[in-house]
């Protein structure tokens, strides 16, 4: 990231429980679930071209090597934003050290999205207020708003409905089989629970809660299930979202590591802490 002067962490999230409630006449899903924030994440640096272009960049540590760069939600929210702002001139590079697995339910194109759009939102000096960026947000993705809003929240409606949770401190072990879910094909699956009732968040506090999706996701990638099988041996296991990643929480750091250090070969996995704001991250700059 040297040459970059703004540098900013992309979190990822856990979806601690989904439930999907409706379908809307447009075709998204109703929905409520809990965002967890993690202290684990992507980093991106941002700085000016003269030139008005945007080149994206992926950065030689990054831990997954095949991201596509020309079709990309980092781009698309450069863009979206210079569009929206009326300033089509404006150029940046951008590096992107990715760590987030793709097709993970971990959020990670959502998240380099969102941090894209505050990033050259402070970059360009636009001084876009949040309610514009949530909206322009809204439009590349459900899960953008609440890496904007930046903190640890309920959410309802397609997830754009948030409200902001403070969560007890919790360590997680986040594990990633070999393969890659699409969130389109668990969404129109005609197996997909999509009646669900609502629950009030202290029913999510006492644990009744679920993820809806889990079971098509490993009927269809059974990965998915192994993972949630050989998880579920050292605590409860949960599928993030639409998968493949599955996650189990633990006390301490010291019981999630001990667990990763068994993890079989061909997955991947890492320990993270639960945060309820983008502020507590030490390395947010």
């Amino acid at each position: 990231m040297q040459g970059y002067p703004l540098r900013r962490m992309a979190p990822a999230k856990l979806n601690l429980f989904l439930h999907i409630t409706g379908r809307r006449a447009d075709g998204y899903h109703q929905l409520q679930t809990v965002f967890q924030l993690l202290d684990f994440g992507d980093e991106l640096g941002f700085r000016p071209r003269e030139d008005g272009e945007l080149h994206l960049q992926l950065d030689p540590a990054s831990r997954v090597p095949d991201v596509p760069l020309e079709s990309n939600l980092i781009l698309d929210a450069a863009e979206a934003l210079r569009r929206r702002l009326g300033r089509p001139g404006l150029g940046a590079d951008i590096m992107l050290n990715k760590r987030i697995p793709m097709g993970a339910g971990l959020g990670g194109g959502s998240s380099d999205a969102a941090t894209t759009l505050l990033a050259l939102n402070t970059l360009w000096e636009l001084h876009a207020e949040l309610p514009l960026l949530m909206e322009i947000g809204l439009g590349l993705g459900a899960d953008v708003p609440v890496f904007l809003q930046g903190q640890s929240a309920w959410a309802e409606g397609v997830g754009e409905d948030l409200e902001p949770l403070i969560l007890p401190p919790c360590w997680y072990l986040v594990v990633t089989p070999d393969c890659e879910v699409s969130t389109a094909r668990i969404f129109m699956h005609e197996n997909l629970t999509r009646n669900s009732a609502t629950i009030k968040i202290a029913d999510f506090l006492a644990g009744g809660s679920r993820n809806d999706c889990e079971s098509v996701t490993c009927e269809l990638y059974p990965e998915v299930a192994e993972a949630l099988n050989w998880l579920g041996q050292f605590a409860e296991s949960r599928m993030t979202g639409t998968g493949s990643s599955v996650f189990a929480s633990f006390p301490d750091a010291a019981g999630a590591e001990a667990a990763l250090a068994k993890l079989p070969t061909g997955w991947t996995g890492f320990v993270a802490a639960g945060v309820n704001s983008l502020a507590e991250l030490s390395s947010a700059t």
